[in-house]
């Protein structure tokens, strides 16, 4: 049976491919979408000017949630702490531990939650999907079940009928989300993915290459200016 769909959906939003992909699937199948992105001292800020211009592009509310006053509980993480290098080389490789934030999904999604009850919107959506399973616990199926358990628990008769928290992309991969995107007109060029931030892409840390080889794999022009490669 086709699920139906909602009727306003808050997209968590960081500008990326798997965010963005979200935001143009749900807005293509007809609901109202708004858009929240989050500063959480994160060296690749860059993404969200990209968050910003994307819904734009798209004609919906966005929102900025300011959590830099927790950076400093961050440290360790290569996003977050410019003493720990972003790694090079392939996305699902160990050393990408190093970009885990503690807990990250579940602040974004609580808030989410809270911002979906004030605005009366019956869904919440993020972009994970199964490459993300290997590295963070926080894009698990798992964690999705748990997770949309708590907000319905902590909202306990202030969610809206029918709310649903939505991972349209859990168990596909990056290639099938740029195949995907590619069909829902996704304009690519103004999504952000490298974990280093600037203005180009480094073309070789962990988020970068996957970002190539999901386009190669799906046989989609990659139109991104990578510092190190050029256009692939």
């Amino acid at each position: 049976m086709t699920r139906r769909v909602p009727r306003h959906a808050v997209v968590i939003a960081s500008g990326g491919l798997d965010s963005t992909a979200t935001a143009y699937l749900l807005a293509g199948q007809g609901a109202s979408v708004s858009m929240l992105s989050f500063d959480y001292g994160q060296r690749h800020r860059r993404e969200l000017h990209s968050a910003a211009v994307i819904a734009s592009r798209l004609g919906v509310r966005h929102d900025v949630v300011d959590l830099t006053s927790v950076t400093k509980l961050l440290g360790g993480s290569a996003l977050t702490d410019s003493t720990v290098d972003v790694p090079d080389g392939s996305y699902n490789d160990t050393t990408m531990r190093a970009t885990v934030v503690p807990n990250r999904n579940a602040i974004m999604l609580e808030i989410g939650a809270a911002a979906a009850v004030a605005a009366g919107a019956d869904a919440v959506a993020f972009g994970a999907h199964s490459g993300d399973h290997f590295i963070y616990a926080d894009c698990r199926p798992d964690f999705f079940q748990k997770i949309e358990r708590s907000i319905r628990a902590g909202n306990e008769g202030l969610l809206a009928d029918g709310f649903r928290l939505l991972a349209p992309f859990l168990h596909v991969t990056k290639a099938d989300i740029v195949q995907a995107a590619a069909e829902l007109k996704v304009p690519f060029e103004l999504t952000w993915s490298c974990y280093r931030g600037g203005e180009v892409h480094c073309g070789t840390c962990g988020t970068c290459t996957e970002r190539r080889e999901a386009f190669s794999l799906a046989g989609v022009c990659d139109p991104t200016p990578y510092a190190t490669g050029g256009v692939r």
